[in-house]
C-alpha cells in the first residue's frame, strides 16, 4: 500500500519536503507539472505554498491535486 501525506512544507525551486505516515521524509519536484493544465498556476510562489495534504497526498488552493501514488513513487528521500 503507498503511504500517505501526513505533511508537506514548500521549498526552493519547487520543491517539496514531505512527512509520510510510514515515517519516511521524501523530496518531490513539481517543476515537470508546470507546464500542465492547472499546475501552470503554481509558477506564481504564492499559489505554490499554498500546498497542504489532503488526507492521502496533496492539494493547493488552486484545487490542482495529485495522486498519491505519483507523490510516493516520483519522490526521492530526503
Amino acid at each position: 500500500m503507498i503511504p500517505t501525506v501526513k505533511k508537506v512544507k514548500p521549498i526552493d525551486n519547487f520543491m517539496l519536503h514531505i512527512w509520510f505516515n510510514n515515517g519516511e521524509e521524501r523530496l518531490f519536484d513539481v517543476k515537470p507539472y508546470l507546464d500542465r493544465g492547472i499546475f501552470s498556476e503554481l509558477k506564481d510562489l504564492v499559489m505554490f505554498h499554498t500546498v497542504r495534504p489532503d488526507g492521502l497526498s496533496l492539494e493547493w488552493a488552486n484545487e490542482a491535486s495529485l495522486s498519491p501514488d505519483t507523490v510516493y513513487l516520483s519522490s526521492v528521500k530526503a
